[in-house]
């Protein structure tokens, strides 16, 4: 008898251990799941397609959404998003994007998993890893697609939505134009009057 009694007490005591055991590491984990400092918000464009929303963590989200560290953001085809992060910057994901945000200040990168991402402004530049595994720096105005690992800039057209390139091509080829020919020399004289 007090064997059994025995034995009843020393599971008892580690039932009770294991349950206490199980709530402070399930506490913990909860707290550091969880970021406490928001980063920034989600701006929505576009038409919701089919009624389908853009997502931050798989919860449909609507223009004024907090974004935290490691969220991920989904855009639906026809509709984008612009990331505020205030003083670190504005980044706008392409109709069909998916992108996971790191924010650590003012230094931003993410993971981008599908569609492009355009980097409106940032402090600093942006790291942004692609399918084919390459990290990208991305400055203001450039652009970064999910399948490709490199960027492009933004053409800044010049007057007449022309590229600058092609005005400067124009205007060499007509400065040269008007040295060959002030240069000629045809040996005409003049008519003395």
């Amino acid at each position: 008898m007090m064997k059994s009694l025995n034995i009843k007490r020393l599971a008892f005591k580690a039932a009770t251990f294991g349950v206490l055991f199980a709530f402070i590491v399930s506490g913990s984990l909860v707290s550091l799941a969880v970021s406490s400092k928001p980063v920034g918000e989600i701006l929505v464009t576009g038409a919701k397609a089919g009624g389908a929303s853009v997502t931050v963590n798989g919860e449909p989200a609507d223009s004024g959404r907090t974004i935290f560290s490691s969220s991920t953001i989904s855009t639906p085809e026809g509709t984008s998003a612009v990331i505020n992060l205030g003083k670190a910057g504005k980044i706008q994901l392409a109709p069909g994007s998916t992108f996971v945000i790191d924010v650590d200040g003012n230094a931003v990168k993410g993971d981008l998993t599908a569609g492009s991402l355009t980097v409106l402004n940032s402090a600093q530049t942006v790291g942004v890893k692609t399918l084919t595994g390459d990290v990208v720096e991305l400055a203001t105005g450039e652009t970064a697609s999910a399948t490709s690992g490199t960027s492009s800039k933004k053409a800044k057209p010049g007057p007449g939505g022309l590229d600058w390139w092609i005005w400067a091509a124009i205007i060499g080829g007509a400065a040269a134009a008007v040295i060959i020919i002030a240069t000629r020399d045809d040996n005409v004289t003049s008519p003395v009057r």
